[in-house]
């Protein structure tokens, strides 16, 4: 069977993320790749793969989520358009905090921890 790009079938896929959460009111890129017949591995899209998840909506590899969604996690199903036995399953976290938060850098942070160890020793 020819898939749509290839001339190898795919011999297995699998999740290769960018990332460990996802965020709201974005899309996320949900990376899955495929180990062709020939060894190789490529990346697959939705001519390739079938995406589903249990919140949001998919463009693509693209995972939309709203901005005012009360999830705190997404199921996300892949199907092989070529071999519906080959399919993954993940649950992925959606990120609480805002993107705007100010975030430490190394200085900062040991500012922070003798600033703290301070306060505890009495200084």
């Amino acid at each position: 069977m020819h898939v749509a790009g290839f001339g190898q079938k795919i011999d297995s896929i699998y999740f290769n993320l960018y990332t460990d959460s996802l965020k709201k009111g974005t899309y996320n890129y949900i990376n899955v790749e495929g180990r062709l017949s020939n060894g190789n591995i490529r990346p697959l899209d939705s001519t390739q793969l079938v995406f589903t998840a249990s919140t949001g909506k998919f463009f693509g590899n693209s995972l939309w989520l709203p901005f005012d969604s009360r999830e705190e996690k997404v199921s996300i199903t892949v199907i092989s358009r070529q071999n519906n036995q080959q399919a993954l399953y993940k649950t992925i976290f959606i990120k609480k905090k805002n993107d705007d938060e100010n975030l430490l850098t190394p200085a900062s942070e040991i500012y922070e921890q003798r600033k703290t160890t301070r306060k505890r020793s009495g200084r």
